[in-house]
């Protein structure tokens, strides 16, 4: 399962690359290959300067070796040796009417010291993060979410929808990181559902990746704006660096496991602000999004 896997998100990878640098038609992904000492590496691809994504990465790993004993301690094993793949993507658009949006498919097994494997198990989703609120463009990219899980099961939608807003939550703000998408962690085998039944659901989720993202950005990315909304943008995109370095079970996996920090970090968008205590004007576009991020809604 772990080699197919890994050749599942070789090939997804360069699927998405190639069509976002012919979304972009200006900035290529630069490829970087990385090994880490502790055994493993990945294949990281960034782009940025582009026309349509200031700052955007794709990246594929597949990591083994000693489960660190942090990492012990958060499953309650010992001795364990561990293997993990995934593709992790996020994109910084330029444009602020544009949304950063995430995903993250992974897979991981855990072995004795003997080889053998005790624990394995399928995780991801993707989410959307909008800095203007265009209430069609949201319910797109929920209903192909919607329609990747129905053939799995008419309740994992809902399920997982459930779980990316409890997920993607900025306890210490009181408000959403975006307007969701599904999430989705731990799946394993069980009597109602095989291993090679997850592999096809989380694959299947995967491949839907493009269809939910590109019309959106097709529709946005040649739109004017303005100063302010720029400014809005960099605000929001700080509350975005907020969750992942606090929040973010992969970030913080990466960094606990001597992960790559370039490879980890690159989900953090180029230029940000912190302004003091900043607050939208009453009934403007800015204050509408920020309703909706502090009470989650259903979309579909």
């Amino acid at each position: 399962m772990k080699d197919r896997f890994y050749n599942y998100i070789e090939q997804l990878q360069d699927t998405i690359t190639s069509k976002l640098e012919a979304i972009d038609g200006t900035a290529s992904f630069a490829q970087d290959l990385w090994e880490r000492k502790e055994g493993g590496g990945g294949r990281t691809r960034v782009i940025q300067n582009g026309s349509v994504f200031e700052k955007g990465g794709v990246n594929i790993s597949a990591v083994h070796g000693d489960l660190p004993e942090a990492m012990q301690n958060y499953f309650n094993v010992q001795d364990c040796d561990f293997f993990a793949c995934g593709i992790s993507l996020v994109l910084h658009p330029k444009s602020p009417l544009v949304p950063t949006v995430h995903a993250n498919f992974r897979y991981f097994e855990m072995y004795n010291r003997k080889g053998k494997i005790i624990d394995q198990w399928f995780g991801g989703g993707q989410d959307l993060t909008p800095y203007y609120l265009f209430e069609e463009d949201v319910k797109h990219f929920h209903e192909i979410s919607k329609q990747a899980c129905d053939p799995f099961g008419e309740n994992l939608y809902s399920d997982y929808k459930a779980n990316c807003d409890r997920y993607f939550w900025n306890s210490h703000r009181e408000e959403a990181r975006g307007i969701g998408g599904l999430f989705f962690d731990y799946l394993k085998p069980t009597s109602e559902r095989s291993l090679e039944g997850i592999y096809d659901f989380v694959t299947h989720v995967g491949d839907s990746f493009l269809e939910a993202y590109v019309p959106i950005v097709e529709k946005r990315k040649d739109l004017g704006y303005s100063q302010e909304q720029r400014n809005w943008q960099e605000i929001r995109r700080g509350r975005y660096v907020e969750f992942n370095l606090v929040h973010d079970k992969g970030t913080l996996f990466g960094l606990k496991t001597n992960g790559r920090i370039e490879s980890i970090l690159m989900s953090l968008p180029p230029h940000v602000q912190w302004q003091y205590n900043h607050q939208p004007d009453s009934g403007s576009e800015e204050e509408k999004l920020l309703k909706v991020l502090q009470k989650p809604k259903n979309w579909v």
